[in-house]
């Protein structure tokens, strides 16, 4: 079943307006998560809000935000003042602007959204829209409104809709001088040059996404089946680390090192086989329960997902 849509409202240029619905491109939904237990009672442990100095619980109906001014000094907020500040970007994404995408500095980049027509009026307006951004190649960029707060949104082509990305305010990104006035400038010669260049060279290839595995994520698959299986636990030894003093040397005993396996990395492509069904890995996990223990306990599965 497709996701719930994020938004709904209206995408407009100028005065070409079209309904859309924004939904979550990305979803950490399959990785592994976790309860948090008594190790006493094996039970798990229920969060419960209370009052700091009382200690007692506070229904959802009684909490409302405040703003601290002073220490232990707060402002209320209500619900019903917080929409009074409602925007036009609530309802509608306006695009202000087109840039171009190299325009756009990497660290401003928060998270991407599918953009599409919402339900079967309004096509004709999206594609122009869409396909106005395509030709001219360039970024647009609009405002709206997520969990309560203005975002910049960019929107780019993408197939028959359009891929938004949320973009942070300048005051959400740090300077870089703080961290880096403190490098110290180093002339690098041209050998080391070469043979970093070399090293590159033998590691060039295309981003290619399905062919990378989560080794942590497969870590804990093997760590859950184990402990299931009754199997002991054992540590595995830690790379031991190289403290290479000679980097020109460093340089030349890894143009070696990338050189070796290249050819022997070709036969098998397991890797990316292991990779592209890194879903189904989860399946020992959820599958490998009898079928009578499977019937008698059904909410097995919606507990991974409540971690």
């Amino acid at each position: 079943m497709a996701p719930r849509a994020n938004w709904k409202g209206f995408l407009r240029l100028s005065l070409v307006t079209c309904p859309v619905a924004l939904y979550p491109a990305t979803s950490e939904s399959e990785k592994i998560s976790f309860n948090q237990l008594n190790r006493q009672t094996g039970h798990r442990i229920k969060h419960l809000k209370v009052d700091a100095d009382t200690g007692d619980e506070v229904p959802n109906e009684d909490i409302v935000k405040g703003y601290e001014l002073d220490k232990g000094q707060y402002i209320e907020v209500t619900k019903e003042e917080l929409e009074e500040v409602a925007l036009e970007s609530t309802r509608t994404i306006e695009i202000d602007e087109f840039v171009d995408k190299s325009d756009i500095d990497p660290r401003y980049l928060i998270r991407p959204y599918y953009l599409r027509p919402d339900g079967k009026v309004g096509h004709d307006a999206f594609a122009v829209i869409r396909e106005t951004i395509r030709e001219m190649d360039k970024v647009a960029i609009g405002r709206v409104v997520l969990t309560n707060r203005e975002h910049i949104i960019a929107l780019e082509p993408l197939d028959k809709g359009l891929v938004g990305t949320l973009l942070r305010y300048p005051y959400e990104v740090r300077g870089e001088q703080e961290y880096f006035d403190e490098i110290q400038n180093v002339k690098v010669t041209k050998d080391m040059l070469d043979l970093a260049k070399h090293i590159v060279n033998q590691k060039a290839g295309r981003f290619e996404p399905e062919k990378f595995e989560d080794h942590y994520e497969t870590a804990l698959i093997d760590l859950i089946n184990q402990k299931r299986a009754g199997k002991p636990i054992t540590p595995k030894e830690r790379p031991a680390s190289t403290n290479v003093v000679d980097l020109m040397e460093a340089l030349r005993r890894s143009v070696g090192k990338e050189a070796a396996p290249a050819k022997a990395a070709k036969p098998g492509k397991k890797p990316r086989k292991a990779s592209s069904g890194q879903k189904e890995m989860l399946m020992p996990i959820e599958g490998k329960k009898p079928k009578e223990t499977a019937v008698k306990k059904p909410a097995a599965k919606p507990q991974r997902k409540s971690a």
